[in-house]
């Protein structure tokens, strides 16, 4: 009766380790792709920067447009709370694949 339960567990936990690094995989692409969002457009301050070398370079060019710095004021809430639940789930994830490693060890 003991080796049934024993390798009914195992089996579950199999299936626990493999739903845990699946779901991990695909939470960790969501996650790095969202990332870009927590931090300044890159491209756009570097246009800026070289319009206004440029400008400094030569007084007539840009004429008329604005040469000031883009302002950033951070991420939203939203996008802050989105990654919050998004590394809340990949911890769960990676606990439960700890859990289900120990468990197959013991």
């Amino acid at each position: 009766h003991v080796e049934e339960f024993l390798e009914k567990h195992k089996s579950d936990m199999d299936i626990v380790l493999i739903f845990s690094g699946l779901f991990s995989a695909v939470s960790t692409t969501f996650i790095v792709s969202l990332q870009s969002g927590l931090s300044p457009d890159q491209t756009e301050t570097t246009n800026a920067l070289i319009k206004l070398l440029i400008h400094t370079i030569d007084n007539s060019a840009f004429a008329g447009q604005p040469l000031d710095l883009p302002q950033w004021t951070g991420p939203g809430a939203t996008e802050i709370w989105i990654q919050c639940l998004m590394y809340a789930s990949l911890s769960t994830s990676l606990i439960a694949a700890l859990g289900a490693v120990l468990g197959k060890q013991w």
